[in-house]
Protein backbone atom coordinates (compact mmCIF):
# COMPACT_ATOMS: atom_id res chain seq x y z
CA UNK A 1 0.00 0.00 0.00
CA UNK A 2 1.45 3.43 -1.00
CA UNK A 3 1.70 6.22 1.94
CA UNK A 4 0.01 8.48 -0.31
CA UNK A 5 -2.92 7.52 -0.95
CA UNK A 6 -5.92 5.30 0.60
CA UNK A 7 -6.44 1.73 1.19
CA UNK A 8 -8.32 0.20 -1.80
CA UNK A 9 -10.62 -2.70 -1.27
CA UNK A 10 -11.98 -4.13 -3.97
CA UNK A 11 -14.98 -6.82 -3.87
CA UNK A 12 -15.12 -8.89 -6.97
CA UNK A 13 -17.79 -9.93 -8.76
CA UNK A 14 -21.17 -8.81 -6.38
CA UNK A 15 -23.57 -10.27 -8.89
CA UNK A 16 -22.04 -13.90 -8.98
CA UNK A 17 -20.13 -14.25 -5.93
CA UNK A 18 -22.77 -12.73 -2.90
CA UNK A 19 -24.65 -15.67 -2.05
CA UNK A 20 -24.14 -15.91 2.10
CA UNK A 21 -23.83 -12.35 2.99
CA UNK A 22 -20.20 -12.33 2.13
CA UNK A 23 -19.96 -8.26 1.42
CA UNK A 24 -20.35 -8.06 4.94
CA UNK A 25 -16.51 -8.65 4.73
CA UNK A 26 -16.12 -5.91 3.09
CA UNK A 27 -18.01 -4.06 5.69
CA UNK A 28 -15.93 -5.24 8.43
CA UNK A 29 -12.70 -4.20 7.04
CA UNK A 30 -13.97 -0.84 6.01
CA UNK A 31 -14.85 -0.43 9.79
CA UNK A 32 -11.92 -1.44 11.46
CA UNK A 33 -9.97 0.73 8.88
CA UNK A 34 -11.95 3.94 9.98
CA UNK A 35 -11.93 3.44 13.53
CA UNK A 36 -7.66 3.15 13.28
CA UNK A 37 -8.01 6.42 10.90
CA UNK A 38 -6.77 4.57 7.63
CA UNK A 39 -8.21 6.06 4.47
CA UNK A 40 -10.20 3.83 2.17
CA UNK A 41 -11.72 3.43 -0.76
CA UNK A 42 -14.34 0.56 -1.79
CA UNK A 43 -14.64 -0.51 -5.57
CA UNK A 44 -17.52 -2.99 -6.80
CA UNK A 45 -16.55 -4.90 -9.57
CA UNK A 46 -19.30 -5.96 -11.54
CA UNK A 47 -18.55 -9.12 -13.77
CA UNK A 48 -18.83 -7.11 -16.89
CA UNK A 49 -16.04 -4.75 -15.38
CA UNK A 50 -12.69 -5.32 -15.33
CA UNK A 51 -10.34 -6.14 -11.91
CA UNK A 52 -8.34 -3.35 -10.99
CA UNK A 53 -4.65 -4.38 -10.41
CA UNK A 54 -3.98 -1.86 -8.27
CA UNK A 55 -6.22 -2.85 -5.32
CA UNK A 56 -4.76 -3.29 -1.78
CA UNK A 57 -7.59 -6.18 -0.34
CA UNK A 58 -9.25 -8.32 -2.45
CA UNK A 59 -12.68 -10.24 -1.74
CA UNK A 60 -14.40 -13.01 -3.01
CA UNK A 61 -17.80 -14.54 -1.95
CA UNK A 62 -19.58 -17.71 -2.38
CA UNK A 63 -21.69 -18.54 -4.96
CA UNK A 64 -23.89 -21.36 -6.88
CA UNK A 65 -22.05 -23.95 -9.22
CA UNK A 66 -22.86 -21.59 -12.45
CA UNK A 67 -22.02 -18.57 -11.29
CA UNK A 68 -18.77 -20.14 -9.85
CA UNK A 69 -17.99 -21.20 -12.98
CA UNK A 70 -18.74 -18.04 -14.58
CA UNK A 71 -16.55 -15.93 -12.38
CA UNK A 72 -13.99 -18.20 -13.05
CA UNK A 73 -13.96 -17.69 -16.43
CA UNK A 74 -14.17 -13.99 -16.40
CA UNK A 75 -11.40 -13.85 -14.13
CA UNK A 76 -8.90 -16.07 -15.71
CA UNK A 77 -9.60 -14.01 -19.39
CA UNK A 78 -9.12 -10.58 -17.17
CA UNK A 79 -6.01 -10.98 -15.53
CA UNK A 80 -6.43 -8.69 -13.12
CA UNK A 81 -6.74 -10.64 -9.79
CA UNK A 82 -3.65 -12.70 -11.53
CA UNK A 83 -1.69 -9.80 -11.71
CA UNK A 84 -2.59 -8.07 -7.94
CA UNK A 85 -1.37 -11.82 -6.48
CA UNK A 86 1.64 -11.82 -8.11
CA UNK A 87 2.50 -8.55 -6.88
CA UNK A 88 1.71 -10.14 -3.13
CA UNK A 89 -2.03 -7.86 -3.05
CA UNK A 90 -4.55 -9.42 0.06
CA UNK A 91 -6.93 -11.73 -1.28
CA UNK A 92 -9.28 -13.12 0.77
CA UNK A 93 -11.96 -15.78 -0.53
CA UNK A 94 -14.84 -17.93 1.09
CA UNK A 95 -16.21 -21.11 -0.19
CA UNK A 96 -16.84 -20.87 -3.99
CA UNK A 97 -14.20 -17.70 -3.99
CA UNK A 98 -11.54 -19.57 -1.98
CA UNK A 99 -12.32 -22.97 -4.77
CA UNK A 100 -11.83 -21.14 -8.07
CA UNK A 101 -8.35 -19.67 -6.53
CA UNK A 102 -7.26 -23.03 -6.68
CA UNK A 103 -6.00 -25.49 -9.84
CA UNK A 104 -9.58 -26.59 -10.49
CA UNK A 105 -13.05 -26.92 -8.70
CA UNK A 106 -16.05 -29.56 -9.64
CA UNK A 107 -18.60 -28.26 -11.29
CA UNK A 108 -22.59 -28.73 -11.69
CA UNK A 109 -22.12 -32.49 -12.33
CA UNK A 110 -18.48 -32.79 -10.41
CA UNK A 111 -16.19 -32.18 -13.86
CA UNK A 112 -13.23 -30.85 -13.27
CA UNK A 113 -13.29 -27.36 -13.99
CA UNK A 114 -9.92 -25.09 -14.48
CA UNK A 115 -9.36 -22.80 -11.68
CA UNK A 116 -7.48 -19.36 -11.14
CA UNK A 117 -4.33 -21.42 -9.88
CA UNK A 118 -3.56 -18.70 -7.63
CA UNK A 119 -3.45 -20.60 -4.84
CA UNK A 120 -2.02 -24.86 -4.43
CA UNK A 121 -5.68 -26.20 -3.73
CA UNK A 122 -7.24 -28.56 -5.61
CA UNK A 123 -10.89 -29.05 -4.69
CA UNK A 124 -13.72 -31.48 -6.12
CA UNK A 125 -17.33 -32.27 -4.92
CA UNK A 126 -17.60 -34.69 -2.06
CA UNK A 127 -19.93 -37.32 -1.34
CA UNK A 128 -22.08 -35.04 1.35
CA UNK A 129 -22.84 -31.73 2.19
CA UNK A 130 -21.17 -30.00 5.15
CA UNK A 131 -23.78 -27.97 6.74
CA UNK A 132 -23.10 -26.45 9.87
CA UNK A 133 -20.80 -24.48 12.09
CA UNK A 134 -16.63 -25.12 12.08
CA UNK A 135 -14.34 -24.35 14.50
CA UNK A 136 -10.50 -24.39 14.08
CA UNK A 137 -7.08 -23.59 15.66
CA UNK A 138 -5.29 -21.46 13.32
CA UNK A 139 -1.93 -22.02 12.34
CA UNK A 140 0.29 -20.60 15.05
CA UNK A 141 2.78 -18.27 12.28
CA UNK A 142 -0.77 -16.24 11.54
CA UNK A 143 -1.18 -15.28 15.45
CA UNK A 144 -4.95 -14.87 15.22
CA UNK A 145 -7.14 -16.66 17.56
CA UNK A 146 -9.47 -19.78 17.12
CA UNK A 147 -11.65 -18.80 14.55
CA UNK A 148 -15.70 -19.84 14.37
CA UNK A 149 -18.06 -19.74 11.24
CA UNK A 150 -20.98 -21.15 8.88
CA UNK A 151 -20.01 -23.78 6.62
CA UNK A 152 -22.64 -25.20 3.55
CA UNK A 153 -20.51 -26.87 0.84
CA UNK A 154 -19.94 -30.11 -0.53
CA UNK A 155 -16.50 -29.29 -1.38
CA UNK A 156 -13.38 -31.19 -0.96
CA UNK A 157 -10.14 -29.40 -1.18
CA UNK A 158 -7.16 -30.49 -0.84
CA UNK A 159 -3.85 -28.48 -0.24
CA UNK A 160 -0.84 -28.67 -2.30
CA UNK A 161 2.69 -28.03 -1.09
CA UNK A 162 2.54 -24.75 -2.05
CA UNK A 163 0.01 -23.72 0.76
CA UNK A 164 -0.47 -24.11 3.94
CA UNK A 165 -3.59 -25.05 6.35
CA UNK A 166 -5.30 -22.19 7.64
CA UNK A 167 -6.43 -23.99 11.04
CA UNK A 168 -6.87 -27.44 12.13
CA UNK A 169 -10.55 -28.31 13.02
CA UNK A 170 -11.91 -29.08 15.90
CA UNK A 171 -15.77 -28.95 15.10
CA UNK A 172 -17.36 -28.97 12.01
CA UNK A 173 -16.04 -30.31 8.76
CA UNK A 174 -13.36 -28.07 6.90
CA UNK A 175 -12.09 -28.84 3.73
CA UNK A 176 -13.03 -32.56 3.83
CA UNK A 177 -9.91 -33.67 3.04
CA UNK A 178 -9.33 -36.46 5.67
CA UNK A 179 -6.62 -34.33 7.37
CA UNK A 180 -8.85 -31.84 9.26
CA UNK A 181 -8.00 -28.99 8.03
CA UNK A 182 -10.08 -25.34 7.22
CA UNK A 183 -8.86 -23.28 4.47
CA UNK A 184 -5.49 -22.75 3.39
CA UNK A 185 -3.28 -19.83 2.56
CA UNK A 186 0.14 -19.06 0.81
CA UNK A 187 1.69 -15.19 0.96
CA UNK A 188 -1.01 -12.57 1.40
CA UNK A 189 -3.68 -14.98 -0.11
CA UNK A 190 -6.19 -16.43 2.30
CA UNK A 191 -8.98 -18.89 1.77
CA UNK A 192 -11.90 -20.41 4.14
CA UNK A 193 -15.29 -22.31 3.55
CA UNK A 194 -16.55 -20.20 6.58
CA UNK A 195 -19.30 -17.90 5.86
CA UNK A 196 -21.12 -16.20 9.20
CA UNK A 197 -19.41 -13.46 7.80
CA UNK A 198 -16.19 -15.00 8.27
CA UNK A 199 -14.35 -11.78 8.98
CA UNK A 200 -17.32 -10.59 11.44
CA UNK A 201 -17.30 -13.28 13.40
CA UNK A 202 -13.45 -13.32 13.75
CA UNK A 203 -11.87 -9.84 14.18
CA UNK A 204 -8.39 -10.92 14.36
CA UNK A 205 -8.65 -12.45 10.75
CA UNK A 206 -9.65 -8.89 9.62
CA UNK A 207 -7.08 -7.60 11.00
CA UNK A 208 -4.86 -9.72 9.85
CA UNK A 209 -5.47 -9.02 6.70
CA UNK A 210 -5.43 -5.25 7.27
CA UNK A 211 -1.71 -5.88 8.66
CA UNK A 212 -0.54 -7.21 5.20
CA UNK A 213 -2.01 -4.70 3.43
CA UNK A 214 -0.99 -1.83 5.17
CA UNK A 215 2.75 -3.30 6.25
CA UNK A 216 2.84 -2.77 9.84
CA UNK A 217 1.12 -3.62 12.96
CA UNK A 218 -2.23 -1.62 13.48
CA UNK A 219 -3.30 0.12 16.40
CA UNK A 220 -5.51 -1.90 18.80
CA UNK A 221 -9.03 -1.25 19.35
CA UNK A 222 -11.42 -2.04 21.58
CA UNK A 223 -13.16 -6.08 20.97
CA UNK A 224 -14.22 -6.60 24.59
CA UNK A 225 -17.83 -6.96 23.12
CA UNK A 226 -16.98 -9.20 20.40
CA UNK A 227 -14.57 -11.55 22.10
CA UNK A 228 -17.99 -11.70 24.70
CA UNK A 229 -20.28 -12.83 21.94
CA UNK A 230 -17.41 -15.26 20.26
CA UNK A 231 -17.09 -16.66 23.21
CA UNK A 232 -20.79 -17.47 23.48
CA UNK A 233 -20.74 -19.09 20.21
CA UNK A 234 -17.92 -21.04 20.93
CA UNK A 235 -19.28 -22.38 24.17
CA UNK A 236 -22.50 -22.96 22.97
CA UNK A 237 -21.03 -24.99 19.51
CA UNK A 238 -18.09 -27.15 21.77
CA UNK A 239 -20.14 -28.17 24.83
Amino acid sequence: MSSNRPLKIVWIYPDLLSTYGDQGNTIVLERRAALRGIPYETVNVRSDQPVPPDGDIFLLGGGEDRPQILAAQRLRRDGGLAEAARRGAVVFAVCAGFQLLGHQFGGEEGQPVQGLGLLDISSGRGEQRAVGEVVGDVSAELNVPRITGFENHQGVTRIGPGAKPLAKVVAGVGNGDGQGFEGAYSGHMLGTYMHGPALVRNPGLADLLLTWAVGQQLQPIDDSWAGRLREERLNAVLS
